[in-house]
């Protein structure tokens, strides 16, 4: 069911509140061709009936020759930052940014973080933003599960289905998304809910087998039988199984990139509101799928990128899969059991 302004409005309001937005602070909306109207109408709103100077920069799509849906995860290579100077000095001139056309991955992203710019990302559905504003509680118990994956010098995942992944750490900081940005300098991304983390390059083993009602993302399908992916010396070296596994394959084969094969982000989901069975209510073009992504409990892995904390690949290819029913230790301590996240309650359930 759609929403109304009011209600977008409050929850924009919410958000840019625990965001710290201050009255004669600059904030730009920055938008593109695939923007929901709605979704800029209110944060506008928003924004100004804060007391913010609200200003919109609107550039057009890139990559038209390379991408192969409309996801704008699907493809992450040149943004339409990529070469403009004017629009880069608009937003590093601006206190806070509203990306509602989406740079992630991007080395124009973490220039202008670097100046301290607050960056939060936000392009799903009106429902879905609405359904889950971020609260201090989801903030709280993200960063305990941030703090817990910061101590930690392996994470080991297995499952029934037959996972059993060991991934060293250390050399890559924990991120913590909760939904807001309250410091200088903070990127996160409304509708969110996890903690995360990078393998150490090079060092992750084992075998990966997805199972029915698994999610392939940004393919935004759920796995209707069995696929096994091999991981060794940090790289997926096979990808076996039927009519899924084939597409996953081609998708990643059309890059042509050997990194794209690379295990990059591993971690877990802890936002309650969010529902794995929400995808399947949507068309493949109306959400990027981060219910997916955040739902309490899954077990989320991806293959590509990890230059989002200072790592050397930059691949276009980014595939994120969230995993049900897997337990997932650190240094032998249990943090999600079968699907389950084990923290004490903390925080969260508001």
């Amino acid at each position: 069911m759609a929403v109304s302004d009011h209600d977008l409005i409050h929850a924009w309001r919410q958000v840019l509140s625990l965001s710290k937005l201050e009255a004669g602070q600059c904030v730009t909306l920055l938008t593109g061709a695939d923007t929901h109207p709605q979704t800029l109408r209110c944060a506008m709103t928003a924004v100004q009936s804060l007391g913010g100077i609200a200003n919109r920069l609107d550039l057009p799509p890139v990559n038209g020759g390379k991408s192969l849906s409309r996801d704008s995860l699907a493809y992450l290579g040149t943004t339409p930052l990529t070469g403009n100077r004017t629009a880069m000095a608009a937003l590093k001139a601006s206190d806070l940014v509203l990306d509602l056309m989406t740079l992630l991955f991007s080395p124009e992203q973490h220039e202008i973080l670097s100046t301290g710019t607050k960056i939060l990302l936000a392009v799903e559905p009106p429902e879905v933003l609405c359904r889950m504003v971020p609260s201090e509680a989801d903030r709280l118990r993200v960063l305990h599960a941030g703090e817990r994956i910061s101590k930690a010098r392996e994470m080991h995942v297995v499952s029934a289905a037959g996972t059993d992944l060991r991934c060293p750490l250390g050399q890559f900081p924990a991120i913590t998304e909760y939904g807001f940005v309250d410091e200088p300098g903070r990127w996160d991304h409304w509708p969110s809910g996890f903690a995360l983390t990078f393998p150490n390059d090079g060092q992750a083993s084992g075998r990966i087998v997805l199972d029915r009602g698994d999610i392939l993302l940004p393919m935004k399908t759920y796995v209707s039988e069995p696929i096994e992916i091999m991981i060794r010396n940090g790289f997926a070296q096979s990808i076996e199984g039927g009519l899924h596994a084939q597409l996953l394959s081609d998708y990643m084969e059309s890059f042509d990139d050997p990194e794209a094969y690379a295990l990059s982000h591993i971690g877990w989901g802890l936002q309650p509101r969010a529902r794995w069975s929400t995808l399947a209510h949507y068309g493949h073009e109306a959400t990027i799928g981060m219910d997916a992504r955040a739902f309490e409990g899954n077990f989320l892995f991806s293959l590509g990128p990890n230059n989002e904390v200072g790592g050397s690949r930059t691949t276009a290819c980014h595939i994120d899969i969230p995993m049900r029913h897997c337990t997932v230790e650190l240094d032998g301590e249990v943090v999600v059991e079968r699907g389950r996240v084990l923290d004490g309650d903390i925080g969260g359930r508001t």
